[in-house]
């Protein structure tokens, strides 16, 4: 076997064009495939950190009207009847069902503009929200001064508050916003804290579209009050919202059901329904999207593989042809059908294995470049790789097989009598 190799590695080099050629095709299938291979890998993970976020794992279960694609906002929308507030049994049994780590209650409202100054500043297009003792910590947040709220917080009714990094930056640039006090409505709220997310999720936009749509979820900051303050600011009863962090991503869609089934059978409201956004889902459709696209792209490149294995079998044809003599000269001193055979297709598999190596270091240059050039993530499979040397050796093991045959049954006589 060595020795065939040996022999292959030679003849390789004693016609080095032509090898080249030879192999052109097989280059171009697999470089074709790998990077495709990796733009699909890493499109794949952009779409789902897109949706999902950074590795955080946090669902939240919101309340929508049925015929609505956005959550429930009472600043909109007033205060609905028949939806109770989340109580101690509902809570204790969302921290009991299976892949939840943790979970918090809390209030919301949006987009509250111009309802919080600082001097003449006003905070726009905010998000204010009254949480509970959990919330920091399920939705993977980290104290970037000051601190969070401790238990006096709640038991006391403090008016104070805690802000998200963009909120302070909005209203007090380079300015430390600890201890000072801004007003909601004639109320003033003392700032505490500033807290920033952990895993912080920055999507990636290739487009004008990306970038508005982007823009149109963003808010300018968030405030976070004491939940047991949010009657006296906004009104009771006001509906409330689930934060849940999962064990792992996977887990997000089921846990999610599980929780808005909980919820919704303590409505008596049949136009308000709990539901959590099934980001999973949609990233997977996403990705079945993009793969079907490019399954199609994979088996156009496949025609490059198909078209450098006949390359490969005329080549070897021809050899065969050239070394006639030579083939009846080893037959003549005693060399067996076997060895004739296995010569010629370990030339063939060694031609197109090289072609391969060629082609994958040639397909991962080609992922970059596309990666640089459209800003396209990509993500090299390894063991992709070595499922494309070891498909372009087989190329070469098939196509070579019938001039491989035709060397092993040349008779000897009329081998040696050829010009």
């Amino acid at each position: 076997m060595l020795e065939n190799i040996r022999l292959s590695f030679q003849g390789i080099w004693a016609h080095k064009m032509r090898s080249f050629l030879t192999m052109l095709g097989i280059i171009i299938g697999i470089a074709s495939i790998i990077s495709i291979v990796s733009t699909i890998k890493g499109t794949n993970e952009q779409i789902k950190q897109n949706l999902i976020g950074a590795g955080n794992n946090v669902v939240r279960v919101q309340l929508y009207r049925d015929d609505a694609d956005y959550p429930f906002n009472a600043t909109n929308d007033g205060i609905p009847q028949g939806v109770p507030q989340v109580g101690e049994k509902q809570y204790k049994q969302i921290q009991d069902f299976d892949h939840v780590q943790s979970a918090a209650v809390y209030n919301r409202r949006q987009y509250t503009n111009g309802s919080f100054y600082y001097g003449n500043k006003t905070l726009n297009s905010s998000e204010v929200l009254g949480v509970d003792n959990d919330y920091f910590t399920t939705c993977c947040y980290e104290g970037d001064r000051g601190r969070s709220f401790v238990p006096a917080d709640f038991d006391q009714y403090r008016a104070v508050c805690v802000l998200d990094k963009k909120a302070a930056q909005q209203l007090f640039q380079d300015e430390d916003p600890i201890g000072k006090t801004i007003e909601y409505e004639g109320t003033a709220l003392v700032i505490v804290g500033v807290v920033e997310e952990t895993n912080r999720f920055e999507p990636v936009i290739n487009s004008i579209e990306d970038y508005y749509m982007y823009m149109s979820s963003s808010t300018s900051g968030k405030i976070f009050l004491p939940k047991a303050i949010w009657p006296s600011l906004f009104a009771y009863d006001e509906p409330e919202e689930v934060a849940v962090r999962c064990a792992s991503t996977e887990a997000m869609s089921q846990v999610g059901t599980n929780v808005a089934d909980l919820l919704n059978t303590s409505l008596t409201n049949d136009t308000l329904k709990y539901r959590a956004e099934d980001v999973l889902q949609q990233a997977r459709e996403l990705q079945d999207l993009s793969n079907a696209t490019n399954q199609q792209l994979i088996w156009i490149a496949s025609i490059s593989l198909l078209v450098g294995g006949i390359g490969v079998m005329n080549i070897m044809l021809v050899s065969v042809t050239e070394r006639t003599r030579e083939i009846g000269l080893k037959k003549a001193i005693g060399a067996k059908k076997g060895r004739i055979l296995w010569q010629f297709l370990t030339e063939a598999a060694v031609l197109t294995s090289l072609g391969g190596l060629i082609g994958v270091g040639a397909g991962i240059g080609l992922a970059e470049l596309i990666s640089r050039l459209t800003q396209t993530p990509v993500a090299i499979s390894v063991p992709f790789i070595f499922l494309g040397v070891l498909f372009s050796m087989l190329i070469g093991v098939i196509f070579g097989l019938l001039p491989s045959i035709k060397a092993a049954n040349l008779n000897p006589i009329d081998a040696l009598r050829h010009e």
